[in-house]
């Protein structure tokens, strides 16, 4: 812990004092604990005369130790942990093991505060205390009373100690702590100075400003040692995170008067030299080639150096599967202009197998097993092979990916059979795929063509028929999101553009477009990001809308076409259970569809802190039809929980289908857009 202590004079110092008119407080480590206990030491040797009375005392006290020893052990074990709480004691104990009880009457922030660090409490289990000892440590204990209260920003408070009345027989003395801790310091100026080659260099003027428009402690802001700790911690890691890892705190100083209570901050911030990335400097490679690194860190030689950037490189190396562990430091014992950035790897095992269960409202309880083979004998291709069962699909594909290229483009193949629960039809179905994808921080994109072989049930018939097309398709993702899985504001846009024949008998044109938006709306704001602006919480608003463009009377897959419902769509409905209904009463999927949800999201707060569970009320409505004439809403409503798990959010909702006059539970893990 960082206590302050007072000494005379005005100095400054690089690790950040505070000084006030006429004396200094600065940062140090429990001096005050070891001045005590030299003082302690001394006070042992025994004046002249005393020497007799106590050898007797001692002696007495052993032989108590021996007959009592378990009881006097189970209650120092009790009395370890001492808490000073008004007026209740600070260490409650019986009389027979403490020399002294402390009752500390004040506010409750500075309760606590002397209550787990006032010095004076490590003393109370010496019984053999005399009384000009314990004035010797009530003397300390004030002192070290306003080094405490200068930590959270009471300079000139009113402390008194006294020694209470014991109780009949007692030899415990009772002391109590008054505190007055009178008005906080107020910060009044802050002045932040910059040396070195970020005063001279034009790109760095906005990492300069937004040091200062983010820095901590304000003029207006009560002054406390944890706040200005905080503050200069803040300024130095915003220095460091961009083009100046190596910059430091020259110079800090906190100006305090007690009389006006008012803080004089004054910071001083040296850069050091600029940084530019130079080459990457591998290890821990055994199977896969360096190329393949440096295609997936995407870091630039010569561009300035950004901790954000290494940050992402990092992971996006962990992320490939390649990597079992991924590590990316910078040397900066070398040349600036270019300098070596040290990536340390630990290979994956070149197979893994993976056997996967879990269950969903949606479909139930499901078994998976994925086979990854990271470097396929020949090509050099990651493969990708997966067996999935749950009660509305079973599938079995493979999917062969390239190592990306210089611009992070990978060729991709797939293949998949699928059977599933379509509406009211069990469909099977079949798909080739291939072509380029492109996946990014923020967007990502894939074009590629696909041959679908599908069941297929529409308006006209109910027993279903084969259908096969050839589509070349486009597919763009861009998020903007403030963090993930656990956004608050952004948004995201997901677009797929699409267009073929059919295959068979007759050769039809059709087109396919399904667009998809997410937005967060934060309710509350706040120019320091504080949590009561969280407390209001966020709406979060989705809309989905698709169409399939063809002339009447042709046959398409049903995988092609729309069904709606589900944890993620329309709560309230059963898993793709919104779609075109046949005359016989039985559902298909369509060719429009259109989904929209409104979200209230809130925090649940406890004990006056937010917590990792939200609130929700929310309102869903879609609909699927084979002519956009024909689009009729079917809404839900009802309310539900978020819990920020470590695999992502936990969605808990309780829906009412108003369509159906029926209650649905859903629940479901992640965040995907």
């Amino acid at each position: 812990m960082h206590q302050v202590g007072f000494s005379v004079g005005v100095t400054s110092a690089p690790d950040g004092e505070v000084k006030s008119t006429g004396c200094k407080i600065e940062t140090f480590h429990c001096l005050s604990r070891a001045t005590l206990v030299k003082d302690r030491k001394r006070s042992d040797t025994p004046k002249p005369g005393a020497r007799n009375i106590k050898l007797e005392l001692t002696a007495l006290l052993a032989t108590a130790l021996l007959a009592g020893a378990p009881t006097l052990l189970l209650a120092q074990n009790l009395a370890a942990s001492p808490t000073a709480t008004a007026p209740t004691p600070a260490m409650p104990a019986s009389s027979a093991q403490v020399g002294f009880e402390v009752t500390i009457v004040a506010p409750d922030e500075i309760r606590e505060v002397l209550g787990r660090h006032l010095e004076l409490l490590r003393y109370r289990e010496l019984t053999d205390l005399s009384d000009s000892e314990l004035a010797r440590l009530l003397t300390a204990a004030e002192q070290n009373t306003r080094e405490l209260l200068a930590t959270l920003g009471y300079f000139a408070p009113d402390i008194q100690f006294e020694q209470q009345a014991s109780s009949s027989g007692s030899l415990t003395r009772l002391l109590k702590l008054s505190v007055v801790p009178g008005e906080p310091a107020v910060v009044a100026e802050v002045k932040i100075k910059f040396n070195g080659p970020i005063m001279d260099n034009p790109t760095a003027d906005r990492q300069r400003k937004q040091i200062e428009d983010n820095w901590l402690l304000p003029p207006g802001m009560r002054f406390t040692q944890v706040r200005w700790a905080a503050a200069k911690q803040q300024a130095l890691r915003q220095l460091t995170s961009q083009r100046y890892p190596t910059g430091q705190l020259s110079a800090t100083l906190a100006d305090i008067d007690p009389v006006s209570r008012s803080a004089r901050l004054n910071i001083t911030l040296d850069s050091g030299p600029a940084y530019r990335l130079g080459s990457l400097v591998i290890s821990g490679l055994q199977r896969f080639d360096a190329d393949l690194v440096t295609r997936l860190a995407r870091l630039s030689p010569g561009a300035s150096y950004d901790q954000a950037q290494l940050v992402a490189a990092q992971q996006r190396l962990a992320d490939s599967g390649f990597f079992d562990s991924a590590f990316l430091s910078l040397d900066t014992s070398g040349d600036p202009s270019a300098t070596p950035v040290l990536v340390q790897l630990r290979e994956a095992r070149l197979q893994k197998l993976v056997f996967g269960i879990g269950a969903s409202t949606d479909g139930g309880a499901r078994l998976s097993v994925e086979h990854t083979h990271y470097k396929v004998p020949g090509i050099g291709w990651r493969a990708v092979s997966k067996l999935m069962l749950d009660r509305e699909t079973r599938s079995l594909g493979t999917e062969l990916t390239s190592p990306p290229d210089a611009e992070n483009w990978r060729w991709v193949t797939a293949a998949q059979l699928q059977n599933q629960q379509l509406g009211s039809f069990d469909v099977s179905s079949q798909s080739l795929r291939a072509g380029r994808s492109q996946s990014g921080d923020r967007i990502d994109r894939n074009y590629y063509l696909q041959y679908d072989r599908a069941d297929s049930a529409t308006s006209a018939v109910s027993a279903p028929a084969v259908a096969a097309t050839l589509s070349a398709n486009y597919a763009f993702t861009v998020r903007n999101f403030d963090s993930l899985p656990f956004p608050n504001s952004g948004w995201g846009l997901g677009v797929e553009v699409g267009g073929g024949t059919t295959l068979g008998s007759q050769h039809d044109p059709y087109g396919r477009v399904l667009a998809r938006g997410l937005v967060y709306w934060p309710l509350g704001r706040s120019a320091d990001g504080a949590a009561t602006a969280l407390r209001a919480g966020r709406l979060a608003l989705r809309a989905e809308a698709g169409a399939v463009l063809a002339k009447d009377g042709i046959t398409l897959p049903s995988t092609q076409l729309f069904l709606t419902g589900g944890d993620n769509t329309v709560r309230g409905y059963g898993y793709r259970d919104l779609g075109v209904t046949l005359p016989d009463g039985q559902t298909t999927a369509g060719r429009y569809l259109a989904v929209g949800s409104l979200e209230w999201q809130r925090p649940i707060v406890r004990d006056g802190r937010l917590t990792d569970w939200e609130s929700t009320l929310f309102i869903d409505a879609g609909a699927v039809a084979d002519k956009p004439a024909e689009l009729q809403a079917k809404v839900g409503v009802g309310v539900g929980a978020r819990w920020k798990s470590p695999v992502g959010p936990l969605q808990i909702n309780l829906a009412y289908g108003v369509a159906v006059k029926r209650l649905r539970l859903h629940l479901n893990v992640g965040f995907s857009f």
